[in-house]
């Protein structure tokens, strides 16, 4: 859920500030990255993930992964909207469904792998 909730605030984010702002597709795009990867980060280590561990080890793996989505969400608009004149809609939905996929096993598998096995958001039980 808390995954599905970072998308949809990107996403909204991410139309609010090319519609209402004016902001260019790009500069919308990682200004709502980086809006929801704040939300991602407390909510996937409170809830998703019920983290006890330490913000020193698993913010910086966090950072190196939400670096990796900013990359989409960089190259995405600048790709398929500067470069091939689509609307701004088709990167936000391409980066909606990538940045997920990747985030969730690469949260599981790495920047929360440390968590107890016998917490609630342990998935291999």
């Amino acid at each position: 859920m808390v995954g599905i909730a970072a998308t949809i605030l990107y996403a909204v984010l991410a139309i609010a500030l090319v519609k209402r702002i004016g902001f260019t597709p790009v500069q919308a795009s990682l200004a709502a990255y980086a809006a929801a990867a704040v939300f991602s980060y407390l909510a996937h280590k409170s809830v998703t993930f019920v983290s006890g561990g330490s913000h020193r080890s698993e913010a910086p793996r966090f950072l190196l992964l939400a670096a990796t989505g900013l990359a989409v969400a960089y190259g995405a608009p600048a790709l398929l909207t500067v470069k091939l004149g689509l609307p701004p809609i088709v990167p936000i939905l391409v980066t909606c469904l990538l940045v997920p996929a990747i985030n969730f096993f690469v949260l599981d598998r790495w920047v929360f792998a440390e968590r107890s096995r016998d917490q609630p958001g342990d998935r291999s039980a």
